[in-house]
């Protein structure tokens, strides 16, 4: 039996005793060190060659992974790891660090228990970091830390034992401050991650080396032999290797410090589920029952050119065979499995059966996408899985030959379906199709893989931004719609909502899913007014329809035309049609026809949609703009042309930290700005300059530019150029 075969049969049967699984992910910043991280450990579990480890990038399976020499799609593995005479399932997920794949990331967080963050012992804890933390802490996704890269803090930049140290003190703290920051609950119960109880771990991913408290009792190997043996030969840092092997001690923290799946669901079942609790189903979750019915939540959508698509997630009850027939939320019918699996990397192996508690691999749930829930009868699905970042990039796509116009609709509806972050619109008319995604090198992925794996040559635009319209203020006033029929009459007021409230609904902390009393106290917990937060009548996106009437006939069977209204409104704003976001708006009164067909919809839409786009104008309405926090490090004497490549895009310089020779510098500019930066900060350092970018939310684009934009943007989508009446203050 070959060693892969062994690995095989020792998961499949550690899968049946949850006590002995870890379901865990590793996330971190870009270029922190994950992916060699994992290499690392799949040497030590007899998985790939340990020569190998650290350069062969395993879990990198694509091509333009390889490529680019960054995770673009998260991966999946199980392994056998054994701690004191035990032997431990770890099933593993890779996720990408780049900000335009966070999506991969939210969707990891839901099939795990236990997150191993990265952060690299020079850069610290980066913003991207805390987004990762954030998506944990929001599952209930257990942290510890591993810092990577200690050997340049050593030989780079020539610090001392007492300065290495405190060094590494300070990542600790702002780890443990960004836990504090994103929970105050989780950092109270003790989630904060300390040395002395081993929560922590250091080392070098590249040179196959790891300490941690625990292990140094074990193994005798202090900070001063760390110190000795990274300032000493290659040789010596093999031996250091041996004595203290990365894998042992990360995947030992993992199994101490990590729950198994039963006493985790029973934590996360409640945050992540809205359930009856008292129902025989949340007690089977809770318990991870593997003779339960089967709950299955699918957190990843991928093609198999062999075995077609493959649902991956987490099966929080029951057990998954081949031949069962499974209801998907929200899709009539059921779907039959074709065959369960484990993933060992790019490759899936087969298994009978699996049962709770276990990440797992399915085929034949064709109408299965990312975030369904799959279950033997019909139940409450999960929580949808949020993603904090929104698409702020779009390009137009078209193919190059209109005979391959069928096979692009369909490969554009599979994207959409595995990755919820792309935002796909087809006009199957002109056969140009608009895609939105997280950022240049998301859709620039995508087209490629068009390109590379369907064999479908495209025409692609230049990049273009995704504005949103929102109000500046009040609007001052009630605003009338009247319906084209002159017999519907609706009065409404127009407000900013406020950016706690948005966020709370961005991190689905606020939904209309929710129970009516709980969104009602987690909207007065962001700051809205009780009375507002009873009146709550519909969620668009981030903006709000208040129903504040008071016995109006007929309201009850119209309020779902005029939430189509709203729907319309705020999808496509008054300035330039760009979706509205953070925008409050309140019905006060209605005056509608006692004849039914005098209130159609053909009346009460337009109506609604006048109404709240008249109230936007009186609100000021202006266009915001996606703005990215930029991290710039390169050689001290190429700072000033990294400088200026930033200030030079309308960005701004917010800090410069000096680390020996090199220096970080902290800004922000629009991302309209960034576009070919790349390039241009290459060719301004000599090629010496590294930058990464993060997400920043929204910021009002600045006066001088409104006009300039809005008509660009309404030219383009063949708008009329002139603007409502009103919008004079742009």
């Amino acid at each position: 039996m070959g060693r892969r075969e062994q690995i095989v049969d020792q998961c499949t049967d550690l899968m049946d005793d949850p006590e002995f699984i870890r379901n865990i992910g590793i996330v971190a910043h870009v270029d922190h060190g994950k992916t060699t991280l994992t290499d690392n450990l799949l040497a030590g579990a007899g998985m790939i060659s340990e020569e190998l480890s650290g350069e062969q990038l395993f879990m990198d399976t694509k091509e333009d992974e390889q490529e680019r020499g960054i995770t673009i799609d998260a991966a999946n593995v199980s392994m056998v790891h054994d701690y004191e005479g035990d032997d431990f399932l770890i099933n593993l997920i890779d996720t990408p660090g780049h900000v335009d794949f966070g999506g991969d990331v939210t969707r990891a967080m839901r099939a795990v228990d236990g997150a191993v963050v990265v952060v690299d012992a020079v850069e610290g804890a980066m913003p991207q970091t805390e987004t990762v933390l954030r998506q944990a802490l929001r599952e209930g996704v257990k942290p510890v830390l591993f810092i990577n890269k200690v050997d340049r803090l050593i030989n780079e930049l020539q610090e001392g034992p007492q300065e290495l140290q405190d060094r590494l003190v300070d990542v600790i703290e702002e780890v443990n401050d960004l836990i504090r920051q994103v929970s105050d609950d989780k950092y109270d119960e003790g989630w904060r991650v300390k040395v002395e109880d081993g929560s922590v771990a250091f080392g070098s991913a590249l040179y196959n080396w790891a300490i941690s408290a625990p292990y140094m009792q074990e193994s005798g190997v202090g900070f001063e032999e760390v110190y000795d043996y990274n300032k000493g030969d290659e040789d010596d840092v093999k031996e250091l290797a041996q004595k203290s092997p990365l894998y042992r001690v990360v995947l030992n923290m993992v199994v101490n410090h990590f729950p198994n799946p039963v006493d985790a669901q029973e934590r996360r079942i409640p945050t992540i589920w809205r359930g009856d609790p008292d129902s025989q189903i949340a007690e089977d979750m809770i318990k991870s029952n593997p003779d339960g019915e089967v709950v299955f939540m699918v957190t990843d959508i991928s093609m198999d050119p062999h075995a077609g698509e493959v649902a991956t997630g987490r099966l929080f009850s029951g057990t998954l065979e081949r031949g069962q027939d499974l209801e998907i939320s929200g899709v009539a019918g059921t779907n039959r499995i074709q065959n369960v699996g484990l993933y060992m990397g790019d490759e899936r192996e087969e298994v009978e059966e699996v049962p709770a508690g276990n990440i797992v691999a399915v085929t034949g749930l064709k109408d299965a996408i990312a975030g369904s829930t799959v279950s033997t009868d019909e139940m409450t699905p999960f929580e949808s899985i949020e993603h904090i970042s929104e698409p702020v990039v779009t390009i137009a796509l078209e193919a190059k030959n209109m005979d391959d116009l069928p096979k692009l609709i369909e490969v554009l509806q599979q994207i959409s379906k595995e990755d919820p972050t792309v935002h796909v619109e087809i006009d199957e008319e002109t056969g140009e199709h608009l895609i939105s995604g997280m950022g240049e090198l998301h859709l620039e992925v995508i087209t490629q893989r068009i390109e590379r794996n369907q064999g479908i040559p495209v025409i692609t635009s230049e990049p273009i931004v995704v504005y949103r319209e929102s109000v500046t203020q009040p609007a001052g006033g009630e605003v009338e719609g009247v319906s084209p029929n002159r017999h519907n009459k609706f009065y409404m007021e127009v407000e900013p909502l406020s950016d706690e409230i948005v966020e709370a609904i961005q991190l689905g902390e606020v939904t209309m899913d929710q129970p009516e009393q709980q969104r009602r106290e987690a909207l007065m917990e962001a700051g809205m007014e009780k009375e507002d937060a009873q009146n709550v009548q519909h969620i668009n996106g981030t903006n709000v329809l208040l129903d504040a009437t008071k016995g109006i006939q007929y309201l009850r069977e119209t309020m779902e035309l005029i939430e189509e209204g709203f729907d319309e409104a705020t999808d496509e704003g008054p300035l330039a049609g760009e979706p509205s976001s953070g925008v409050l708006v309140r019905l006060n009164d209605v005056k509608l026809h006692e004849d039914a067909i005098h209130r159609g919809p053909a009346q009460v839409i337009p109506a609604v949609r006048d109404a709240v786009h008249r109230g936007m104008i009186h609100g000021e309405v202006r266009l915001l703009e996606p703005i990215q926090d930029v991290y710039i490090e390169c050689p001290q004497d190429h700072m000033g042309p990294a400088s200026s490549e930033l200030q030079g895009r309308r960005g701004r310089i917010d800090d410069m930290v000096h680390e020996g020779e090199l220096v970080e510098i902290h800004g922000q500019a629009p991302v309209s700005e960034l576009f070919g930066f790349s390039s241009d900060i290459r060719s301004a350092t000599e090629g010496k300059a590294a930058w990464n970018a993060e997400n920043a939310g929204f910021q009002t684009l600045p006066d001088n530019l409104q006009m300039e934009i809005v008509e660009e943007i309404r030219e383009r989508k063949g708008m009329k150029m002139e603007l409502p009446e009103g919008i004079d203050y742009i």
